[in-house]
């Protein structure tokens, strides 16, 4: 059932003042600041209805004739058979689930088709589904790269910075989860971390731990400390992003965590990574037809658990260099298969998340925006609903750039304004614009002019669009540069959130103690 109510969370602290304030700096665009982008474009349906429905019975067939493998989790397992699904033990711990056509349809009817994350502060709280985009960072990145260091192994401090630097931007609206991993922290205790950076350094909604499920159950746990208890058992407040092992796969780790986020009511995104000619088919359609039966087999899961717990839909589609065998972002055939898995999640009622700002080069460079915008704008057209890797990505997903992430922050702020379509009135139409001077007279100091001057356009914070001169004369700053200097200054400026004192100590109370109780483990 769509939640059209957001009541406030207990404790809730204030929006942090750094963000409503007005400076003489381009790219305010104050107009397009919104929690969550409310989309005035349709979404494009590259599709007919036949060759939807052709997708569709694929999927069916794959998960009635070839079927899905669960590993370790007789309980997913028990879940899946109680519902209907044909159950067959083919190792110890392994089994095969095959699924009647229009079984896992049936099933996700309970799952919403919109739902309410909620922010520790309301003003960011956010709606995912229907006609709302939110856009977060990018997600899982071993190494960070800026101009100054190259590229290094991420650590605390740079996950801690990445945080910042989201809360920081107005384009973004959501606080994504691993940043990048921060690998100077224990692999069974840097999720503590992790979550804490997420509630101390932004007052915006996250995701939490995945990679175990005590590591969820202590990811809800932090927020019951942070919004309270009753407010956590009724109202989603956390996210996992949870991916299949293609093909065809749902490994125990991953049925337990998303049980645990379902049981706690909290919701969670049902992600396969499918690398063509690797794990799914050479063929986008083929593609999608798997990506669209994994997806519903981990999705439905939740509504097993408990129904009405919220799930998003999901897909990341790559293709792959056929010379070298490596993965490449930002082509155009996955492009495509996203606008179709915005066809089949609106077919489902679910919402969806896909594509982002994805790319394969090196440097935040023009290989690097140009794979960006053609893999973005396939989400936005699409009409994906929660928009992972919208800052930050680079190095096929192996490195968080500290310069991409806010020149991608600066397109997003672009997609604001492009999201938000042409309003057609008396006064749009500008005919009292012409019609104030006459023929051949500018129309600079007209009253139409001077009334819409600050909201017409948008106004980039990064791009360069003085004359070759004046640029030359300035010391030919190209954008990589401009973006070095733009995270530096956003850093310096920044100022955290307001967060209530008992709070914060009951938070590091939990952290030290869930530490103390486990011995370090590197991996």
């Amino acid at each position: 059932m769509e939640q059209t109510a957001m009541p406030t969370p207990p404790r809730a602290r204030r929006r942090g003042r750094s963000q409503m304030t007005r400076s003489a700096e381009p790219g305010q665009n104050l107009h397009l600041r919104v929690p969550y982008i409310t989309r005035g474009v349709p979404t494009y349906d590259l599709l007919n209805e036949e060759a939807l429905i052709r997708i569709e019975a694929t999927a069916d067939r794959i998960l009635a004739e070839i079927g899905i493998e669960v590993r370790e989790d007789p309980e997913a397992v028990r879940l899946y058979r109680e519902a209907g699904a044909t159950v067959t033990e083919n190792a110890t711990d392994r089994w095969t689930l095959k699924f009647e056509p229009g079984m896992l349809r049936e099933i996700l009817k309970t799952a919403p088709s919109r739902f309410t994350q909620h922010a520790r502060n309301p003003a960011n709280t956010v709606e995912i589904g229907g006609d709302a985009t939110v856009f977060a960072p990018s997600y899982g990145s071993p190494f960070v790269m800026d101009l100054d260091s190259g590229r290094r192994y991420g650590t605390i401090a740079d996950f801690e910075n990445l945080v910042k630097l989201a809360q920081s931007s107005p384009w973004l609206h959501h606080s994504g989860g691993t940043i990048c991993e921060p690998t100077d922290v224990p692999v069974n205790k840097r999720h503590l971390d992790m979550v804490y950076a997420h509630m101390r350094y932004s007052d915006r909604a996250f995701l939490g731990s995945i990679t175990a499920p005590e590591r969820a159950e202590d990811s809800i746990e932090m927020c019951r400390i942070l919004f309270g208890s009753g407010f956590v058992d009724e109202h989603c407040v956390i996210m996992g992003n949870f991916n299949t092992t293609s093909p065809l796969v749902l490994d125990g780790v991953t049925t337990a965590g998303i049980r645990a986020y379902a049981a706690a009511g909290q919701g969670s995104i049902h992600l396969p990574f499918l690398l063509g000619g690797a794990v799914s088919p050479l063929t986008m359609a083929g593609s999608v037809a798997q990506c669209l039966a994994e997806s519903m087999a981990s999705c439905a899961l939740t509504q097993l658990v408990r129904p009405g717990a919220p799930a998003i839909f999901a897909g990341f589609l790559s293709s792959m260099s056929l010379r070298s065998g490596s993965p490449t972002f930002g082509t155009p055939e996955p492009a495509l298969g996203s606008l179709v898995m915005g066809q089949l999640a609106r077919r489902l009622n679910i919402p969806l998340r896909c594509a982002g700002n994805f790319s394969t080069s090196k440097l935040p460079d023009g290989q690097a925006m140009q794979q960006s915008m053609m893999s973005m704008m396939s989400a936005i057209q699409g009409g994906a609903n929660y928009i992972l890797h919208s800052a930050g990505f680079l190095d096929g997903l192996l490195s968080m750039s500290y310069e991409k992430f806010v020149m991608d922050c600066d397109m997003a702020g672009a997609l604001h304004s492009y999201l938000k379509g042409i309003e057609v009135n008396y006064d749009t139409l500008g005919f009292e614009a012409l019609a104030q001077n006459g023929p051949g007279e500018h129309l600079f100091g007209t009253d139409h002019t001077l009334r819409h001057y600050q909201t017409a356009y948008w106004d980039s914070a990064l791009n360069d669009d003085q004359p070759f001169e004046t640029w030359s004369e300035q010391g030919e700053i190209d954008s990589a540069q401009r973006a070095n200097q733009r995270w530096k200054n956003i850093l310096n400026n920044y100022e955290a959130p307001a967060l209530d004192p008992g709070i914060d100590e009951a938070l590091r109370d939990f952290i030290d103690r869930k530490k103390a109780s486990m011995e370090d483990a590197w991996y």
